[in-house]
């Protein structure tokens, strides 16, 4: 179950560090990715992130183990199943186990309409 707080923990890193790797630029931009996780917190819901010019709000923000995810997270990831999406993490951190208790903070956002 999805642990949504109504008080954050302060962040831990700025919303321009959220997507910085090419291949997540182009899918935010496509629209195949309005979400990711990571293992700390990067924005405050109502933050604005800027890719390429482009702007999106982040609208959610809360933590979620691994072993909790579906293959519906794993598409607003850009992934077609939670294995596509946890074969790619993996490969992106190599040596990092993957431990269902594990906790990451989910980030949802989505285009922002001038």
């Amino acid at each position: 179950m999805q642990n949504e707080n109504t008080t954050l923990p302060p962040k831990t890193c700025s919303v321009d560090r959220l997507i910085t790797m090419e291949s997540d630029i182009k899918l935010v931009l496509s629209g195949k990715k309005s979400a990711t996780r990571r293992n700390g917190r990067y924005a405050d819901p109502g933050e604005i992130m800027t890719l390429d010019g482009q702007k999106f709000v982040v609208e959610r923000v809360y933590s979620q183990s691994l072993g909790e995810l579906t293959d519906d997270d794993a598409r607003s990831e850009g992934f077609s199943t939670v294995e596509e999406y946890k074969q790619s993490i993996l490969a992106y951190h190599p040596g990092m186990p993957w431990l269902p208790h594990m906790r990451v903070w989910v980030h949802e956002f989505r285009p922002l309409e001038d």
